[in-house]
């Protein structure tokens, strides 16, 4: 019988972007709160051209520092330069872990839902939202959330417990809490992140997958937290 370890995922979102977005990006904090997310947003209105502003540059150091106490063994990051660049920054302070880019930490929306999946109350509001997403978003999103699963979650062959990290965008992390707690597929939706917050996944063999940590700003001081959030959604 082949050894099992735990898989330890840590999921932060990137750091500030360096402009904001209309309204349908990801600067509007996504669909639990009063506007916005990450459907059709940055990557195609080209807000993300110049990365990270200089509150998202902090973030990003401040959560490598953070991080540089844990047994990280790899740091992956969607391809959009916000996400590859808060990506470096903190691995500048892990001392030479590998960081990477791959396609399944990038920006897309995992799964749309039909309205009889959703709340009453709520459907309304939840498909208008997700109708801003483009053909593409909606084509590869999907294949991209499988992938993403199979890639990042379940524990690991072998003996030792792997830590690693992913940066990427909103949705992807409310869509492997929601995998994590085996909840609806729809329930992604209003799972937002703020910049540079830390949620901490665990996967062990024989035990219920686990979150340990979600959405901590911790290590943020209060100028820097819930930023990526609308205001009413900043507790």
């Amino acid at each position: 019988m082949t050894d099992r370890a735990t898989r330890y995922l840590y999921l932060a979102r990137h750091g500030e972007a360096a402009h904001h977005s209309p309204a349908g990006s990801e600067s509007g904090g996504g669909p639990g709160g009063g506007s916005g997310g990450e459907v059709d947003g940055e990557a195609n209105s080209g807000a993300d051209r110049d990365g990270l502003s200089p509150s998202g540059r902090r973030q990003a150091v401040l959560l490598g520092r953070r991080l540089a106490q844990r047994p990280l063994t790899a740091v992956h990051h969607g391809p959009l330069p916000r996400a590859a660049q808060t990506a470096r920054l903190i691995g500048d302070q892990l001392g030479g872990v590998p960081v990477s880019a791959c396609e399944e930490a990038g920006d897309y929306v995992p799964y749309v839902p039909s309205a009889d999946e959703l709340p009453a109350d709520s459907a309304e509001f939840l498909l208008r939202f997700l109708a801003q997403a483009s053909p593409e978003e909606l084509s590869r999103g999907p294949e991209l959330a499988r992938r993403a699963v199979d890639r990042f979650t379940g524990p690991v062959d072998g003996p030792e417990d792997r830590h690693e990290l992913v940066v990427t965008h909103a949705f992807l992390i409310g869509w492997l809490v929601r995998h994590t707690l085996d909840a609806p597929a729809w329930r992604w939706l209003g799972l937002n992140a703020a910049n540079a917050a830390l949620t901490v996944l665990r996967f062990a063999p024989g035990r219920p997958s686990a979150v340990l940590l979600l959405n901590d700003q911790s290590h943020l001081p209060e100028e820097l937290r819930w930023t990526g959030f609308p205001p009413e959604l900043r507790a």
